[in-house]
């Protein structure tokens, strides 16, 4: 790892009460004599002015100093803590980069704090969940990843693994010995119980990345069915302009609700339908992009004419759709199926059935321990384990393989290893890291 010193801006754009710029290296304390004027003890919070350069006085702040290992990085870090204006903000860090520091990549902080082994690659990556969380459920989740508890799920899986590597391989080694180890139902047992932990550890993760990720529903129909009124009613406000008038909506509108914890995207498009006026012409264009990168879309009719599926030919067969019946308050009787649901945009008959609808649609069922957040890649390791941990089993039932099953259990391990960092790539630590905000 570079032996630089970074300072960033480590709080957001814009004007607050308090901004905060932060340095991370050697240079750390040298830095805060030249700014403070002072000699910083550890850890303990000082007021005082803030000095530029030419020793003139930038602001009046907090400084903190914090001697490594004992930080955030694991090396000696200096937090300036002034009024959050950008223009005293860039003069600190203008100040701090003349005293020697460079600027920080974005997530080199948290990439330096997992380099010095103060934290693994997965609480690594919670840091980032746990910022950009958008529903109290997934900032739970990332609390309860950075705090180490998905970490420590992965060392029990990994635990489990190494016993059942070390028993096979010991009845490898005792081959000529007259009771077959490997057929042994102890064994049975412990190949159960793992595949029964990586499968809760799974769930969980699952459930963490719906509360990240959330789900894209596009809402789509012919014109004046009642999809604007239906993005408003599921966010609750006047999101798009409603009127009798066909073709009203020209652009997309993207709206987000929360269901339970769960984040849904909503996007009201423009009506599905030949136009000669160009700009609902490149309306109707835009929806079509949409509804091809959607997860769910909702085809809105009528209730008078509720078996109108002229446009359902034209949609993606690849991506799932719910049939929503609208204006129900308009037809007292309407008949349907188990698989639509019938609303009223106007009164909001029906959208606690839509609402339920979409989070079963999205698979999200709340685990009793609650969510760990995890990455896409958390889960192609998970599964890749759960593959390798069966081909082992089979390889132990059906053929006898011990040699084979003691691979597989080895694989299965490295691929827990990605998880937390053992064994990473410097282009999947560049990957995962530039993703971070500058600061952090």
């Amino acid at each position: 790892m570079s032996g630089d010193t970074i300072a960033a801006i480590a709080t957001a754009s814009g004007k607050g009460a308090i901004g905060i710029v932060k340095v991370s290296g050697a240079k750390s304390h040298e830095i805060a004599k030249l700014i403070t004027h002072q000699n910083l003890q550890p850890r303990q919070a000082r007021y005082t002015p803030f000095y530029n350069a030419e020793g003139q006085t930038i602001d009046h702040g907090v400084a903190l100093y914090f001697k490594g290992p004992d930080s955030y990085t694991g090396e000696d870090v200096l937090e300036l803590q002034s009024h959050g204006n950008h223009v005293l903000l860039d003069q600190l860090l203008e100040a701090a980069a003349k005293a020697g520091a460079r600027a920080a990549r974005p997530g080199e902080f948290t990439e330096r704090a997992f380099l010095n082994d103060k934290m693994d690659l997965a609480q690594a990556e919670s840091v980032s969940d746990l910022i950009e969380a958008s529903t109290a459920d997934a900032a739970s989740a990332a609390v309860r990843s950075l705090q180490g508890e998905f970490s420590n799920h992965v060392a029990d899986i990994r635990e489990q693994l190494l016993n059942c590597r070390v028993y096979v391989e010991s009845a490898l080694d005792f081959a000529e010995e007259e009771i077959d180890f490997l057929q042994d139902s102890d064994l049975a047992d412990r190949f159960a119980k793992l595949n029964e932990t990586v499968k809760q550890l799974l769930a969980r993760s699952q459930e963490g990345i719906l509360l990240r990720d959330g789900i894209s529903i596009v809402i789509a129909g012919l014109p004046n069915v009642g999809k604007s009124s239906l993005l408003n009613r599921l966010t609750g406000q006047d999101t798009a302009i409603v009127t009798d008038i066909a073709g009203t909506t020209r652009d997309v509108l993207k709206e987000e609700i929360n269901i339970d914890g769960l984040p849904i995207h909503i996007i009201d498009t423009a009506g599905l339908r030949n136009s000669d006026d160009p700009i609902e012409q490149e309306g109707v264009r835009r929806a079509r992009v949409q509804i091809d990168q959607a997860d769910r879309i909702l085809y809105i009719v009528q209730a008078d004419k509720p078996y109108e599926n002229s446009l359902l030919a034209e949609l993606p067969v690849h991506i799932p759709i719910s049939k929503v019946i609208n204006k129900a308050d308009l037809t007292p009787e309407i008949a349907s199926d188990s698989e639509t649901i019938i609303v009223s945009a106007k009164t909001g008959w029906g959208i606690d059935q839509l609402r339920e609808h979409l989070k079963q649609c999205a698979g999200f069922e709340k685990t009793p321990e609650g969510a760990l957040m995890a990455r896409r890649r958390h889960i192609t390791a998970l599964t890749n384990v759960q593959a390798h941990i069966h081909a082992a089993h089979q390889s132990l039932v059906k053929e006898g393989a011990g040699e084979i099953a003691a691979e597989e259990l080895r694989v299965a391990q490295v691929q827990l290893n990605l998880i937390t960092g053992e064994f990473t790539s410097d282009d999947l630590l560049g990957e995962i890291f530039s993703r971070f905000c500058i600061g952090k």
